[in-house]
């Protein structure tokens, strides 16, 4: 009786085992299914959105495959093959849907400058500003478990319909393109500035689930100062203009200066503090700095009876009624005195002598655009020379703050403190800023390299906004 006992507890043991063995392996294969992710890199780039995702990925032990990648910029294209071995694609609008692989994530930063500031704003008229509908007609086509796309500040009100909405008619469109493919769609404007990185770059986020809708609220926020990440006692050789600027400023005193002629205030350095154009006197001096800011004042655009401009060309007559004050010039200046001091600030380049301008509808062959022209109907007047880009650096970063915006048309005149002397930004500089390794290869042109970054996005965003998508696709 013992003997059968025992027997039968043994085939108890053993059975209990196989079917152990069973459960596992089909937990096993359960649980590889579930740890793969295919995702396609459109405008990739360098691959800073692969990178993030990536990223989030290996946070979940989930492992992915990058089965498609496209990019215009050969610079960006050569960069992108040399770091991750792949191969890119060009131009999307010339790629069948059919021709590219079926995926479950697709990332992409579409092309901005139709939205941004830095361009003309003119939105879907623009053929950068349609490109989000090569996004709309791949994955109507392919249905992705998810998606996150990346774009500027700017299409968050872009083409509003009323002063007061929310957003404009540009972002409508979009959300309801893709609310309509069947997603749970969420938009949130996320500062780099909050994970980690020492850049103020605000950019919109716009994420879609199948499954249930991606929070992007609440993230946990780190912050970080340029002096975190900046590198020290780099050799940069000292051109004629960072001599001249070191002449004039204690090095420290530089910290967070603009060097631009178009504002006034405490943190701005104008040609003419420089003398960069010619020998100045005190009375031009003053001169300079007072129509600096009459020329903002709306009262002057009121009395040539044209639309208000940010800075405003002024008459001789508009000058001399203000210029005369006992706290700018000794009395008994008169007009001529005045017109001579003006047209030999214009001979040296400090001012020019224009006609205002007025806002023009301008047909084109892509519709209708506002443009700014010389109303010529209105007397000349002088103004501002302005231009930052014509400034060899144009703001010197403060090592205890961040940095501004990084974009493409002036990160190479961005200024750094180094050691008493001035110098631009380093490579390892611009990765860290924007969550890079310092191992990423960057075998290219200086000029291409900043470029590139300028257009590039903050790999510490896109990977917590990657860990929310992964959590919905649970």
């Amino acid at each position: 009786m013992e003997s059968n006992v025992v027997t039968i507890l043994l085939l108890c043991v053993v059975l209990k085992k196989k079917i152990y063995n069973i459960f596992l392996t089909q937990n096993n294969n359960y649980t590889k299914s579930q740890m793969q992710l295919s995702f396609i890199d459109l405008f990739s780039g360098i691959g800073g959105f692969r990178i993030g995702f990536e990223k989030a990925c290996k946070k979940k032990n989930i492992k992915t495959t990058c089965v498609f990648s496209s990019e215009i910029k050969e610079a960006a294209k050569y960069v992108y093959k040399e770091n991750f071995k792949s191969n890119v694609s060009g131009d999307i609008t010339k790629i069948k849907s059919g021709d590219i692989p079926n995926f479950d994530i697709l990332l992409a930063g579409f092309p901005c400058q139709a939205f941004s500031s830095a361009g003309n704003r003119r939105g879907f008229m623009d053929t950068r500003g349609t490109l989000f509908f090569e996004i709309e007609r791949i994955i109507k086509a392919k249905k992705p478990k998810g998606f996150i796309l990346e774009n500027v500040e700017g299409l968050v009100k872009h083409d509003l319909a009323k002063k007061n909405d929310k957003i404009g008619r540009t972002l409508d469109t979009i959300l309801n393109c893709l609310n309509n493919l069947g997603y749970n769609v969420t938009w949130s404007l996320l500062n780099a500035k909050n994970f980690g990185l020492a850049q103020n770059r605000n950019r919109i986020f716009i994420v879609g689930s199948k499954k249930k809708t991606v929070s992007l609220d609440d993230f946990r926020i780190v912050n970080k100062k340029f002096k975190d990440i900046q590198q020290k006692n780099i050799k940069y050789p000292q051109s004629d203009f960072f001599k001249l600027l070191l002449s004039k400023f204690n090095s420290n005193d530089l910290y967070g200066k603009s060097i631009k002629d178009k504002r006034g205030g405490a943190n701005n350095i104008h040609s003419w503090d420089l003398e960069v154009k010619g020998k100045i006197n005190l009375k031009q001096r003053k001169l300079l700095n007072t129509i600096l800011t009459q020329r903002r004042r709306k009262h002057w655009a009121l009395k040539n009876k044209i639309d208000w401009m940010d800075g405003m060309p002024l008459t001789l007559d508009h000058i001399y009624s203000f210029y005369g004050s006992p706290s700018l010039f000794e009395k008994g200046m008169d007009k001529k005195e005045l017109k001579e001091l003006l047209n030999a600030l214009v001979e040296k380049g400090y001012l020019k002598f224009e006609y205002p301008k007025i806002s023009k509808k301008i047909k084109t062959e892509k519709g209708t655009i506002i443009k700014r022209v010389e109303n010529t109907n209105s007397n000349k007047g002088y103004n501002i020379v302005v231009g930052k880009l014509s400034f060899e650096i144009s703001k010197i970063i403060d090592p205890n703050d961040l940095t501004p915006t990084l974009v493409a048309t002036d990160l190479g005149k961005l200024g750094v403190v180094d050691q008493k002397k001035l110098r631009r930004l380093t490579n390892i500089e611009c990765l860290r800023l924007f969550g890079f390794d310092d191992k990423f290869k960057l075998n290219i042109n200086q000029n291409k390299i900043y470029d590139l970054f300028g257009n590039s996005i903050a790999i510490n965003v896109v990977e917590a906004v990657s860990e929310r998508l992964l959590k919905s696709l649970k």
